[in-house]
């Protein structure tokens, strides 16, 4: 504790607030290490940020890493049905009246999963809890499930800077964020404010990726753009942020999200390697 002495903000330490590898005054999972977390967030919702977290984990764990997700978005979360595990619900084990074990739900690629809609009986069951209700159960759900050993744990972001949002930037070890954005000024207007935030807490930001940028043409292969005419690389350059790489729209990757095999259809498909490759 001595690293801690001349912090300033070690009285603001509460008992979950731990010396982690992260940094002195972050929540660190009781029941395991986790070496990096990734948050994946954007400023606005419908732009595939949760595609992009089931993407970024299918490719990692393809590449042999030991990966986790967390669904951040408890009151609108999506991450089980890109994993296709929407039927599945995960355990949960009481150690008295206040505390719980959870424990995440292993895709069939061997990604760890936990969500809102794991933990509740119907995933079409609403969650209807204030903000304050809502970081409280998100802290729980990270801090007490059994990550065990993990090289990356994605949180999945839910849109906008919400009282989530703060929560994650000022007291999750996070490593570092990945924005997603798509090829709009209206939707680069939106997703400017959460750089903008994420620079006052502040918090890394790897890049940016731009989801929905083109089409293909099923007859000559051309890109089409379809909802701008500039380029990735200038709207990354609008965001102030580096650019990772630009998703096309892809309607076989829809159906395999519907038929629950998005998870296989990324780690089959090489464009998804290539896009994100040496990113880690």
């Amino acid at each position: 504790m001595s690293s801690c002495s001349t912090c300033p903000s070690q009285e603001k330490c509460s008992s979950k607030l731990t010396l982690g590898p992260q940094g002195c005054g972050k929540l660190q999972p009781k029941y395991g290490v986790i070496k990096n977390v990734i948050g994946v967030i954007s400023g606005k919702g419908g732009v595939g940020k949760s595609t992009v977290t089931g993407i970024l984990a299918s490719t990692l764990r393809k590449k042999g890493y030991k990966v986790g997700v967390l669904d951040a978005d408890i009151t609108g979360p999506s991450m089980p049905r890109f994993f296709g595990i929407n039927d599945k619900r995960a355990n949960i084990e009481p150690l008295d009246e206040n505390n719980f074990k959870y424990y995440p739900v292993l895709s069939k690629g061997g990604v760890k999963v936990l969500s809102m809609n794991l933990l509740i009986p119907k995933e079409d069951d609403p969650v209807v809890w204030r903000g304050p209700i809502v970081t409280s159960v998100l802290t729980q759900l990270f801090t007490d499930t059994v990550w065990e050993e993990l090289d990356y744990l994605l949180i999945d972001m839910p849109p906008g800077t919400s009282d989530i949002t703060l929560t994650v930037m000022q007291s999750f070890p996070i490593t570092e964020l990945i924005i997603v954005s798509t090829p709009q000024d209206m939707v680069s207007m939106i997703v400017k404010k959460v750089i903008a935030m994420a620079n006052k807490m502040p918090v890394p930001i790897r890049g940016v990726v731009e989801n929905m940028s083109y089409i293909n043409c099923p007859g000559c292969d051309t890109k089409i753009k379809v909802f701008s005419k500039k380029s990735a690389e200038e709207h990354a350059e609008y965001l102030g942020v580096p650019l990772i790489g630009e998703l096309p729209i892809n309607t076989d990757l829809t159906e395999a999200l519907e038929e629950g095999n998005a998870e296989e259809y990324v780690v089959n498909n090489d464009l998804y390697s290539l896009i994100f490759e040496g990113l880690y």
